[in-house]
Order: C-alpha cells, then structure tokens, then sequence
C-alpha cells in the first residue's frame, strides 16, 4: 500500500534523535474500541490470513485495501485464537502466523540512541521500544529465525524477511547476565535478536 511492498528497503534519516518527538510524528489512527466488546461467541467463518498477510475470504483473496483495514481494526486475539469483534458479534477467523507484516523499517541515528519504526501492510506505525518489543523465535527443527514486532494489544507483526536483513546489518553485541547476545537498540531498549555466546567465545571465529 502507498506503493511500498512488503520487504521494503531500510530507509534512514537525519531527523532529530528524539523517541517521544518520533512517536508524535507517527499516524494516530483512532482505533475501535474492540477490548471493550464483549459480544457472545458468533461461531467461526471462512476468512485466514496468510503468513505473507494476504487476507482470503472463502479461499479468494480479498483485493480491496480499505475492507482489509477495515477488517484489522475489528481484529483481536484471545488466548491464542483470533476473532473479528463488533459491538454485537463475534467470528473465529484463522491466521496462518502474524495477523500483519512488517513491511518497512525507518532508522533514526545510530548505536544506543537509535530508534525504529516499522509500517505494517495495512499502514499501522510503531515506533519499536518499551511500549513495541521486538522478538524472535527460532525454528526448533530448521533454525529458521521468525522476527516479529508488537503492534497494539495481543496483536503482532510479522518483519518481512528483506526488512529482517536491514534490520540484521544494525545488530551489535551487548553483555548480558548469561554472555554476549547480537541485538539492536531502540528507544532506549536493547531487544536480543539471538542466542548469548560467552564471553570468551564471543571474540572468536
């Protein structure tokens, strides 16, 4: 959406190193109230979004950007499971992996001052620190890294894979209690995007 795709560049500026001035220049979309909802359970429907965050209805994908935004932030997720909330219904939807995807990362300065921002696919925008923690779980049996970042409420995105490598060329070692861990800085938060090396294995190879 606004001719950005997902896996979009790394983008840096020259803007101000100042997270509350940055999240005060990021979208404030008013989103529904839909924690506040509490309709009974109306059964489940034939929606899934996928993995890439392409959303099909009835196994077609559904092409009209202001009806998948529309249906994101009536999105909500309770104990695991994912849902479509009005003021009067409830309906069970699948989603493959993330509801959203990560598709572009904005980078203000550098080392422990740096901040980032992501833009989903359906223009949600989070400035990643103490309020949107970035994460990564690692495929037990491939050791695939999956990265996400947190949106809003239970709600996460999945960082595209090209995002993923810029985001990867910004990591740098930080001591932790166990070691060193590979990780990046935003907002004043460290955020391990790997396991802890000890320390005297940490200079090697």
């Amino acid at each position: 959406m606004n001719g950005v795709q997902p896996g979009s560049v790394l983008t840096m500026t020259e803007m101000p190193i100042d997270p509350d001035a940055i999240a005060a220049r990021l979208p404030a979309g008013r989103m529904p109230p839909v924690n506040s909802w509490n309709p009974d359970f109306s059964g489940d429907i034939d929606m899934r979004i996928a993995r890439d965050g392409t959303w099909f209805y009835s196994g077609t994908p559904i092409e009209r950007p202001r009806m998948v935004k529309l249906f994101s932030g009536v999105l909500r997720r309770d104990n695991g499971k994912y849902f479509l909330v009005t003021p009067v219904e409830k309906l069970g939807i699948t989603v493959d992996d993330a509801p959203f995807v990560a598709v572009e990362m904005t980078c203000y300065g550098s080392g422990r001052e740096q901040v980032l921002t992501f833009r989903t696919n359906v223009d949600d925008e989070v400035m990643a620190g103490p309020d949107h923690a970035i994460r990564v779980e690692t495929d037990p049996l491939t050791g695939e890294p999956s990265p996400y970042v947190h949106v809003r409420d239970s709600l996460e995105a999945l960082i595209a894979r090209s995002v993923f490598y810029d985001l990867a060329e910004l990591v740098q070692d930080e001591a932790c209690g166990d070691g060193v861990r590979p990780g990046v800085w935003s907002a004043g938060r460290f955020f391990p995007l790997g396991d802890a090396v000890e320390p005297d294995l940490a200079g090697e190879g």
